[in-house]
């Protein structure tokens, strides 16, 4: 198509862009884009010339015209001329300020083309927004708003300009009267910062390696303390929240001396703001920046504020328990976030402030406790490394609490103590025992309906967490395996561990054939040593019932029947060539036929052949006979 006829047709779609119709208008700009794929140049000039004869056209069809030229540009930047870039840049940058009021939709859509552009031709960007950011004379909210949408979508690119930017822009601070302006200048500190770290940690990519921090540190300082001492103080919401979210990318950059002096007045000031009207998780997403930045400052104020600190956040964690709101989901992994940042410097005072709140009896304060012990496990594993027989013996009080909510964070704490070894301390096999108690639970048939989200936890959910958990150790911790084999045995012939039996035993059979892989004598167990074991003719007599039931239909016979076969040298050496040709067609059955209910007679006289062949001349040990040291069961 000839670049006379693609420019005609996009003005004839520009023309219908004054439907008053949403989705016309959403068909008109993706009709643009779509022509944009093939000729960006033709569409970018089609959609500057009639936006300059068009100089009365509404803002809301001119927004759709720019949010194409966006979009037309991102896709096509690699390709796109200079002197194309040089015609959109002026077109947005005059469009951002055309009004003196802020209409958003409209000069947002321009400030977005500049930032697209921005992102391969930022000197031909920065050279049109300075002229109109000028010493002494407020800036265009939306020049701001670009400035600082520049600084993150081009960081080598827009880091060199920002220490004049912001030698300018200082002394405009003090003269921002309107909360839109003192927002949009929080903004723009938050993103220059977050965009001079980037730069710092990419020093061997970036064009000048010598810029370094104490380049922004005095200018930012000075930002700080009016951020912090005057605007914080906003009855506007918006404003507050605008300082809260740029102080915590700030304080990396400030000076060392300062940072340290300012402690003692920013921890309290950030921690007093979860009492008035601003979303915790900025204000916890704030102060983590800030914690980070005094350890990494080696902080010696920090110390004497810790237990506020620790208290509030701890509460946060608590609360956020109450809701699965996405938010309160997110506030809570910001504060998990400080607590692991406080456990790579305070790793005895935060445990000091933690296991005592195991004991209380309030179960919302026992889960928070818990979530926060797992990620101090998870995140400060080498600082805890002296610490496990302590911790083991502190989790021991919720062991008991029948809230269902802190029987799921229970048994995700023990999943992270298997990982990092806490379950082969003393105290360790406790809480295999507690996860296979709850892989017994038998769910009311109607449980009761709860008023509080709190309690949306059900026993089933609970159960089902428990026996992925318990199988999740046995195949995945590879050191586990000599704490559970043979040990888990211990459960499988107890009644009361019958509703367990099927994870139990699914568990046992990986963990056996992990064994016989290592050899015949790594399976092979020693019943005078583990004492607690049940008798070969025990076991044996165990599994054969429970093989023999059809129902319930949770897999039980066929993983008894597993196990089974694997402890065949276990129960006695002459049966395994027998069992080898038995037991798999019985799980070929119980794998294939659908009707088994009606062959329930028939499948007991299968297995009785097994188990009488079992017990014949050459077979299971004589009824009395059993190894030395063995308990009855």
């Amino acid at each position: 198509m000839a670049s006379s006829s693609i420019k005609r047709l996009a003005v004839t779609l520009m023309e219908a862009s004054t439907d008053k119709d949403p989705d016309v208008q959403e068909q008109i700009y993706s009709s643009l884009c779509f022509m944009g794929e093939t000729a960006p140049k033709e569409v970018l000039e089609a959609c500057d010339s009639y936006l300059r004869q068009h100089d009365k056209l509404v803002s809301t069809h001119r927004a759709i015209i720019l949010r194409a030229m966006e979009t037309v540009v991102r896709n096509s930047l690699n390709d796109l001329r200079e002197e194309t870039a040089r015609v959109t840049i002026l077109l947005a940058s005059s469009e951002i300020t055309k009004s003196k009021d802020v209409i958003f939709e409209w000069q947002q859509a321009a400030s977005s083309v500049l930032v697209a552009v921005g992102r391969r031709f930022i000197n031909s960007v920065m050279e049109e927004i300075l002229l109109k950011f000028q010493p002494g004379i407020l800036p265009h909210f939306f020049i701001m708003q670009t400035l600082a949408n520049l600084s993150v979508a081009n960081v080598f690119g827009m880091v060199p300009f920002l220490n004049s930017i912001l030698g300018t822009m200082l002394p405009m601070l003090g003269m921002a009267k309107q909360d839109p302006m003192k927002a949009v200048f929080c903004v723009a500190l938050q993103h220059f910062s977050e965009s001079i770290q980037e730069y710092l940690a990419n020093l061997d990519k970036a064009p000048d390696p010598t810029v370094r921090k104490d380049t922004f540190s005095s200018d930012l300082f000075n930002a700080y303390d009016i951020l912090f001492n005057n605007w914080l103080q906003n009855r506007e919401s918006k404003v507050r929240l605008a300082v809260v979210e740029a102080l915590g990318p700030m304080s990396h950059l400030l000076p060392n001396e300062k940072l340290e002096e300012q402690l003692p007045r920013l921890l309290p000031g950030i921690l007093s703001l979860y009492k008035k009207n601003v979303e915790p998780f900025y204000v916890t997403k704030s102060l983590c920046q800030i914690l980070e930045s005094a350890v990494s400052n080696e902080s010696r104020t920090l110390e004497p504020l810790i237990d506020s600190v620790l208290s509030v956040l701890h509460t946060q964690i608590c609360s956020s328990m109450e809701a699965p709101t996405q938010m309160l989901a997110r506030n809570r992994n910001e504060a998990l976030r400080c607590f692991t940042v406080l456990a790579s410097i305070f790793p005895d005072h935060l445990l000091s402030f933690l296991l005592p709140k195991l004991e209380t009896n309030n179960p919302k304060t026992r889960v928070g406790t818990l979530v926060v012990l797992k990620q101090v496990i998870n995140s400060a594993a080498s600082l805890m490394e002296g610490k496990k027989v302590l911790i083991l013996a502190a989790v021991r009080p919720p062991l008991q609490d029948g809230s269902n909510q802190v029987r799921k964070a229970m048994v995700q704490l023990i999943s992270a103590m298997a990982h990092h070894r806490y379950l082969e301390q003393p105290g360790g096999e406790v809480m295999l025992e507690y996860i296979i108690r709850l892989c017994c639970i038998t769910p009311q048939s109607s449980p009761r309906r709860q008023n509080s989200q709190q309690e949306e936890v059900t026993e089933e959910s609970v159960r089902r967490i428990s026996i992925n958990t318990l199988y999740l150790i046995s195949t995945t911790v590879e050191r586990m395996s000599h704490i559970l084999w043979p040990y888990l045995l211990e459960f499988v012939v107890p009644i009361q561990f019958t509703n367990a039996l099927t994870p139990v035993c699914k568990s046992l059979v990986h963990l056996g054939q992990k064994k016989q892989e290592e050899g015949v004598e790594q399976l092979l167990i020693n019943y005078n040593v583990n004492v607690n074991l049940p008798s070969p003719h025990a076991l044996f007599s165990r599994l054969l019932v429970v093989s023999a039931s059809l129902e319930p239909s949770d897999g039980r016979n066929a993983a008894a029947l597993r196990l089974l076969s694997i402890m065949q040298i276990n129960i006695h050496p002459t049966i395994g060539q027998c069992w080898e040709q038995d037991i798999p067609p019985l799980l070929h059955f119980l794998e294939e036929t659908n009707d088994k209910l009606h062959q329930q007679t028939a499948w007991e006289e299968r297995l009785l052949k097994v188990g009488g062949a079992a017990c014949g001349e050459e077979g299971l040990l004589e009824v009395g006979e059993q190894p030395a040291g063995k308990r009855d069961y």
